[in-house]
């Protein structure tokens, strides 16, 4: 186990901050022994026996995450025994203690005596401490703290017992350092945003993700704002700093990772997303790569558009005579030029979007822009990306592919979820309406679709409604819906749009050409597994050997290199997953992003506590306290 800048902090903590607080001369005004300064972890026992009197709060000292905090608490109560009771001194207590602590160790008894514990029942001792007491309590819980304690202090006050604000400071205090080391360690919750897992998990149901069930991550980043995840709401800055980072390590759990998990873990594209606070979680389109695509297409039509507008008269015009749309006949008659250029596009995307400018998602007409503006590029370190939700379909070393839209797992037939949620198309004599709404569905909800000639066109179903559906309706109207494909056609091969159109999947490359409903066979990559490097697999692998393992790949006309030496051949340092939502076909899952690091697995979502379409009202009391499943 190997800690980037943690280590240095424990160095700081262990050996160069007793000695540079001269904490041998202050031990012996508070009636220690010199000696005991220099003894680790030890000192920091006398120092809060001393200070607060509360010497196991020593162990938290070293916990990721909680550790600055209670640093923090050691200096402040530490100096405050010695009459230091300021705004002015309690800041500097808890950012940078140093002048005064070298003040009490320099220090004569007569000139800075030791004071005993505060006296409550003494106005004047209650009062000296009171702005310090209000400092403490807005930094821990600014404004919300103060309106707590301002309701509570009406209570009738019990003669020698702490003030309102010091009471609820301290319980405040501790209440933040506790839920964030059951957030952090034990369990967290996390709320379904989407309904990519639909109809196992529903838009609105607050989960418990236990983090012990695979052993809990230490954080990467330890120094964050007590309970948010990557930015501070409302204020839309980020939760966390950099300047303190822990490499990845997981502690022991009850368990490992079993394929079918319904699993919480990190975004494994989160690692560089276009930042605009304007829009939900401050991510514009989270996988950065896919933006990455449209935006060279993009600039690739618009140069289109300059440079050969006769061509594409030419092509409107058939478009017109054929009512084929012309965005696809360009893409079939002139994307060889896109695709065989896409680096030098890619390059100019990459340019427009770090400047902050996006054009490819739309514009901005309220302020009378055909583009959207931003905040650019930002990285996000492991534990700070996107909590996502999905079920755990393939494990390391499983072999994956998709055949019209059934999953193989190890050449089996996938296990279905008994909730899965699959779409049919309507062929046949028109399903009506009235069979589907008898059977619970909804329009509204998302359940089927209406076409334009007013009948049902494709209708979402699990395993339990179908049956349903097929027992009350005169036969079997419904077959499986299939995205398009080509696993039915021998030989097939895919159009110039079609090529551009999956680039939106993984491993977004133009000589794998993968879709929803039917993905190439491919082996997940395990931990110590050796696989040979080719130019026609390297696509699999990119971004696990560059983003995930931090590898520089370099693919040249002689070969494939790897930190600027020729390989054939790559060994895997990490496990990987395989993910895939529930609702396979409303879903962005591996299937578009790839495979999840095991640095990324956050817990197992075990289960719904409460669940809720909006409102008291909305509550849906039927899967409050389910397992899932």
């Amino acid at each position: 186990m190997e800690f980037t800048h943690y280590k240095y902090y424990l160095l700081f903590l262990v050996l160069i901050h007793p000695i540079i607080s001269l904490w041998w001369k202050s031990f012996e005004r508070m009636g220690a022994k010199s000696w005991q300064a220099f003894i680790p972890v030890y000192n920091y026992y006398v120092v809060f026996k001393f200070g607060s009197g509360k010497p196991w709060w020593t162990l938290l000292m070293f916990i990721p995450g909680i550790h600055i905090v209670m640093w923090m608490v050691a200096n402040v109560s530490f100096i405050r025994r010695f009459g230091f009771f300021s705004i002015g001194e309690t800041l500097q207590g808890l950012f940078f203690p140093y002048l005064i602590l070298w003040k009490i160790a320099n220090a004569k008894d007569a000139t800075l005596p030791v004071l005993a514990p505060t006296n409550w029942a003494s106005p004047v001792e209650a009062a000296k401490r009171s702005n310090s007491d209000h400092l403490a309590l807005f930094l821990a819980l600014p404004v919300i703290g103060h309106a707590v304690a301002y309701v509570f202090s009406f209570r009738s006050k019990r003669i020698g017992k702490k003030s309102a604000i010091k009471e609820w400071g301290d319980s405040i205090i501790f209440a933040l350092v506790a839920a964030s080391i059951i957030r952090t360690y034990v369990f967290e919750p996390f709320q379904i945003p989407t309904g990519s897992m639909e109809k196992t998990l529903l838009v609105g149901d607050f989960l418990f993700v236990n983090k012990l069930a695979y052993g809990p991550k230490v954080p990467v980043t330890p120094l964050s704002f007590p309970l948010v995840h990557n930015t501070i709401p409302w204020i839309n800055v980020k939760s966390y700093l950099g300047i303190e980072t822990c490499d990845y390590y997981r502690l022991p759990g009850f368990g490992k990772v079993n394929r079918n998990d319904v699993m919480v873990f990190n975004y494994p594209s989160g690692d560089t997303a276009i930042y605009d606070p304007r829009v939900p979680n401050g991510l514009m389109g989270h996988d950065y790569h896919q933006v990455l695509n449209n935006e060279a297409l993009y600039f690739w039509f618009q140069s289109l558009q300059q440079n050969h507008s006769e061509a594409i008269q030419i092509l409107q015009q058939k478009s017109i005579a054929t009512t084929i749309n012309l965005d696809a006949l360009v893409l079939d008659s002139l994307g060889g030029d896109f695709i065989q250029n896409i680096e030098t596009w890619k390059t100019k995307a990459r340019i427009s979007i770090a400047s902050g400018v996006t054009y490819s998602r739309g514009g901005m007409p309220e302020a009378g822009l055909d583009y959207i503006k931003h905040y650019g590029v930002i990285y996000r370190p492991v534990d700070k990306r996107e909590n996502y939700i999905k079920r755990c379909v393939g494990l390391p070393g499983d072999e994956i592919e998709v055949i019209k839209s059934v999953l193989y797992v190890n050449g089996k037939k996938a296990y279905r979820a008994p909730n899965q949620n699959l779409a049919y198309e309507v062929s046949g004599a028109p399903v009506l309406e009235r069979y589907l709404t008898s059977i619970g569905l909804s329009e509204a909800q998302g359940d089927y679709v209406i076409g334009s000639n007013g009948t049902v066109e494709v209708v979402y179903l699990t395993d339990s409604k179908l049956e349903a559906l097929k027992k009350i309706t005169p036969k079997t109207f419904l077959t499986l819906s299939l995205r398009p494909q080509y696993s039915d056609v021998k030989g097939y091969k895919p159009t110039n749009a079609e090529l551009i159109a999956n680039l939106d999947n993984f491993p977004k490359d133009f000589n794998i050409n993968n879709t929803v409903s039917d993905f190439t066979k491919f082996r997940i990559p395990k931990k110590g597994a050796v696989v040979k490097l080719t130019k026609d697999n390297i696509a699999w692998y990119r971004r696990a050997i560059t983003a995930y393992e931090g590898h520089k790949l370099q693919e040249k006309a002689d070969g494939i290199y790897i930190d600027g030496k020729k390989v054939t051949t790559y060994k895997f340092a990490m496990n990987y997953y395989w993910l895939m939502g529930d609702n396979r076909y409303n879903s962005a899952d591996s299937r578009v992003w790839g495979y999840v690091p095991e640095d990324h697995v956050v817990g197992k979502a075990s289960i719904v506590w409460l669940s809720s379409k909006g409102g008291l009202t909305g509550i849906r009391w039927n899967r409050i306290f389910t397992k899932i499943i």
